[in-house]
């Protein structure tokens, strides 16, 4: 084990994305969503590295929840890696998912996804998550809130957070 893959042990990295809905769950037009979630939840659930997701208490999944608003559906999940998470999203049958996306969501002028590191453990609220998506929004790509495309690693947001805890000078 390498000193980064020692020093990442420590960490997990949280996910939060919103979908803005075209149409309401229960209407035929997001019919095939729908069918998909449970089959695309359990994938996630048996994957490799994959730690936590939320799940709305009575039910196997978090659609029902709305604190992004009332047509936007969350989903929210922990992995022990980045690349755990990129093999589930872009290398498992969660990629037909995204590919069909656009029939069921509106597109977002906005960033819909965050990314940030976590000690090991923890779970993260769902204020937590909306914070980061609004930090994303605000500041850009940081090691606080970040996007695949823009990633920062599990040491430079540990950096970043001692940095802040500092006391200015």
């Amino acid at each position: 084990m390498t000193a980064h893959e020692d020093f990442r042990a420590g960490f997990h990295l949280a996910q939060f994305n919103v979908g803005t809905l075209r149409y309401p769950l229960d209407d035929p037009r997001t019919a095939d969503f729908v069918a998909m979630l449970e089959p695309v939840n359990a994938l996630a659930d048996g994957a490799p590295g994959f730690v936590w997701r939320l799940i709305e208490e009575g039910r196997a999944d978090a659609t029902g929840m709305r604190p992004a608003g009332d047509d936007v559906i969350i989903n929210y999940s922990v992995w022990e890696s980045q690349e755990a998470l990129w093999d589930f999203v872009y290398r498992t049958a969660h990629l037909e998912t995204l590919r069909r996306r656009r029939e069921w969501f509106q597109r977002h002028v906005e960033a819909h996804l965050v990314l940030w590191w976590i000690p090991a453990g923890y779970v993260p609220t769902v204020e937590e998550a909306l914070e980061r998506l609004d930090l994303l929004r605000a500041q850009g790509p940081s090691p606080r809130a970040f996007t695949f495309s823009s990633s920062f690693t599990a040491e430079e947001a540990a950096e970043a957070e001692r940095a802040e805890a500092e006391p200015a000078a």
